[in-house]
């Protein structure tokens, strides 16, 4: 959901916890928000944070925007460490081209509660972006 007037003059984005259960429905939900009426899709976190710089899709170039995470703590759930670990291993199973040492050092962390969780990743990289404030919401 898109909503360009609010008080602080930043234009909004709403992301619904509610209308997805996994990193790929993350990436569907968030390709309708953000790349409506484009034809590319996001699928990756690199893709993602390059969406956030704007100047393609619904958004110019660095312009100030609210993103609020509605049911965040839901996907906070759902792309926890159950889906973290499945992200990981299916990356060792897929092998090249991907770092596989490097990827079960992740995993080896995660085990230890030493490695981001999947949520944490995609709010790490929407922080990233000082362009962009985010909020999280239960409801």
């Amino acid at each position: 959901m898109l909503n360009t007037s609010n008080n602080n003059k930043r234009k909004m984005i709403v992301i619904n916890g509610g209308h997805f259960s996994s990193l790929a429905g993350f990436y569907e939900e968030i390709s309708k928000i953000l790349m409506k009426d484009a034809d590319w899709k996001v699928g990756t976190f690199d893709g993602f944070d390059d969406i956030l710089y704007g100047g393609f899709g619904v958004f110019g170039n660095k312009e100030e925007i609210e993103i609020i995470w509605k049911e965040s703590r839901k996907s906070k759930e759902d792309l926890g460490s159950n889906a973290t670990r499945e992200f990981y291993e299916n990356k060792i199973r897929q092998g090249k081209p991907f770092n596989i040492q490097l990827i079960q050092q992740k995993l080896d962390e995660l085990k230890e509660g030493k490695e981001q969780t999947l949520f944490e990743i995609l709010v790490e990289i929407i922080e990233s972006h000082p362009h962009i404030t985010l909020r999280l919401e239960d409801n």
